[in-house]
Formats: structure tokens, sequence, C-alpha cells
């Protein structure tokens, strides 16, 4: 469904998508494999052995890496400006979270979560260049449904569907719109336009979101020690998303042109349009 509404609107807004060749396949197929499918069961696996925060707090160092590994993907060094931001939004979302208990198992898969959530920004990097936002959106989805596909019916069977309520439904179109499609395009327009590394330092605004939200549900304030996380994570945000970079020079090669076009030309081999994911036609 996800991908759909993203082929949609690729369409509505006259955006081509390009049939990914060589090496993009398997840059695509690590953003599928690790920010969807591994993540979600890392998620899964890891709630049962560990408390959430465990599981938040290994989300929360991925700005550290985003800052130190994205800019060399880019073909640009690492800035310190922004890595020490990192370190502070990361120490900030551990104080907002909190530590939480956990055993081996549940360490390790929040080590597995902490790596997939990485993958989902860093391995698309290279393929954002010619595909853009949406092209990496539709390819990731689609790639992603396939597989999902055929292990809920190796796993669950053909029947599995029936036993969906209107519950689950509402459910899946809330994951579709909102988490998938919307979610997506919004991610991936940003790590274009300000770069991989200062994007990361915006997943600290996820704990901060969910303490806040916290109050009106269930009407308990936060401790002192999350408003100082919160405060924290701030100062990390300001940090790093204050200084506006020099800029990145589109060169040949360039992982992340600083141009929101595609770096094919019109009627070139690279600029062939795809009608559809599925058309055999370059």
């Amino acid at each position: 469904m996800g991908c759909s509404l993203l082929i949609g609107f690729a369409r509505y807004s006259g955006r081509p998508l390009y049939r990914p060749r060589g090496a993009e396949w398997l840059w695509l197929l690590g953003v599928s494999a690790s920010g969807l499918m591994i993540f979600n069961v890392a998620l899964v696996h890891g709630s049962r052995h560990a408390e959430p925060a465990v599981l938040g707090v290994a989300v929360a160092c991925v700005p550290i890496v985003t800052a130190v590994v994205g800019p060399l993907l880019e073909h640009r060094r690492p800035r310190a400006r922004v890595v020490a931001a990192a370190g502070v939004v990361t120490a900030g979302a551990a104080l907002v979270q909190g530590v939480g208990r956990g055993d081996a198992l549940g360490l390790l898969w929040a080590l597995v979560t902490f790596a997939s959530e990485a993958g989902f920004t860093l391995l698309a990097v290279p393929v954002l260049g010619r595909h853009g936002p949406h092209g990496v959106s539709v390819h990731v989805t689609w790639l992603a449904a396939a597989v999902f596909a055929v292990l809920g019916v190796t796993t669950e069977g053909w029947r599995a569907l029936t036993r969906l309520h209107v519950a689950d439904a509402l459910a899946i179109g809330y994951l579709a719109v909102a988490v998938t499609a919307v979610a997506f395009l919004l991610w991936y327009t940003c790590v274009r336009r300000i770069g991989a590394g200062r994007a990361g330092l915006l997943t600290g605004i996820a704990p901060v979101a969910a303490a806040t939200i916290s109050v009106p549900v269930t009407g308990a304030v936060p401790a002192p020690a999350v408003w100082a996380g919160i405060a924290v994570v701030v100062c990390g945000l300001a940090l790093g998303l204050g200084e506006t970079p020099a800029g990145i020079r589109s060169r040949s090669g360039s992982c992340v042109p600083r141009t929101g076009r595609s770096t094919s030309r019109p009627g070139s081999v690279d600029g062939a349009a795809l009608v559809s994911v599925g058309d055999d036609a370059q």
C-alpha cells in the first residue's frame, strides 16, 4: 500500500522513477533489509529480553555514526561541530529514555537495532543522487513488500489475511500512509538536502516527542531527569543544525548532489524513466 501511494505521488508530481542498475540493487536491498525487515524483527525480539529504554538508547546512538560515516559516503570530511552535536544529542536522548535493564540477548538485539537503523540512512546515500527521495522510497518499499510477502506466506500462510479485523486494517493504513509513504519521503529529502550527518541528529527528536506526548496521554509528569535530557537534546540540535555548511559540491561520483535534480540528463541512458517499477525497458 505504501509503495502504491509513493508511485502515485511520483506520477502526479511528474517525478520520474529510474530502474536500479548494477550495484544500486545491493544498496537498495541493504536499505530495505536493514531499515525495514531486520529493524522490526530486532525490535520485536529485543522487547522480550530488554526494556524499551535499552532499545531506545541504542537507536539514540545512531547520530554519532551518521555524523562520522555519512559525510565520508558523500565524499566529504566529517565536521567536528556535527560530531560533537551528535554526542550531545545521544546523551540527552539517553537521559530522556533512561538506561533500562536487559539480559545478554536483549543487549544483542539492541545492537542489531542500532546497526539496522544506521543502515536505513547510510546505505541510501550512494543511490540518492540518481534516484532521489521518491525513487529510493519506492524501490525500498516494494523490495521489502516482496520479501515480507514471501516470509508471511511461508510462516503464517495465506489464511492469516482472513484473521485481520477492522483495527488491524486501520493500523495497516496508518503504517502505510504516515510511517511509510510520508515518513520515507520526508526523511530522505532531509538526508539529501542537509546531508546524512546533520539529518541523523533529528533522530534525537523521537524520545523528546514521546516524552512530551505522554503528558496529555497518561497524565504523568516526566521526572526532572527527562526534562534535563530534553534540554540537552535541544542544545545538541542547536549546535549541529544552527550553522549552515558552505554547500555540498556536486562532482563526478558524488553521492548527494546539492541541487534537487537527478544527475541523469533527459534522453541519456541513465535518464530513462521507468513507466512502472516492473517495466523492462530502460
